[in-house]
């Protein structure tokens, strides 16, 4: 593997090991569960909304490497964002991770360009992106578990 490929599995250990944000939050205003049946991956995502801004977020569950690592870099890029900014984050990230062809990922994305290897197993997708459909859910103030 190269240098490079070397340094994203390092950054996706990391976080799965020492994830960020991983808390209950009891001053969330909205929250919203996130499983995956084909590997059983299951999360909680908090947020505390003021105004249109993502004031605090965090997250609590259960997941694989992946899913645990893209829940903790989620919640750091999405802290300070709007839910319109949050919302366009998710979609070019669900690009990424589908292996869609986007201009601007690695400016739009920053670290999480780490995630770009997933679109080659078309089974782990869904482990990338399970916090972040979550987090649409919780955004959208839906109250039933998604399974995306």
């Amino acid at each position: 593997m190269s240098d490079l490929g070397d340094l994203y599995r390092e950054l996706i250990l990391e976080h799965s090991k020492a994830p960020r944000n991983f808390r209950q939050s009891p001053a969330a205003t909205r929250k919203a569960e996130g499983f995956n049946p084909l590997c059983g991956d299951r999360f909680t995502v908090y947020l505390t909304i003021e105004g249109d801004s993502i004031r605090d977020i965090s997250f609590q569950g259960s997941g694989c490497a992946i899913s645990k690592a893209s829940a903790s870099m989620m919640t750091q890029a999405v802290k300070g964002k709007s839910a319109a900014q949050a919302g366009r984050l998710f979609e070019s990230f669900h690009r990424l991770c589908t292996g869609q062809p986007h201009s601007n990922a690695d400016a739009e994305l920053g670290k999480l360009t780490v995630f770009s290897g997933v679109s080659e197993y078309p089974m782990r997708v869904k482990c990338a992106t399970l916090a972040w459909h979550t987090l649409q859910a919780a955004l959208e103030g839906k109250q039933e578990t998604t399974t995306e």
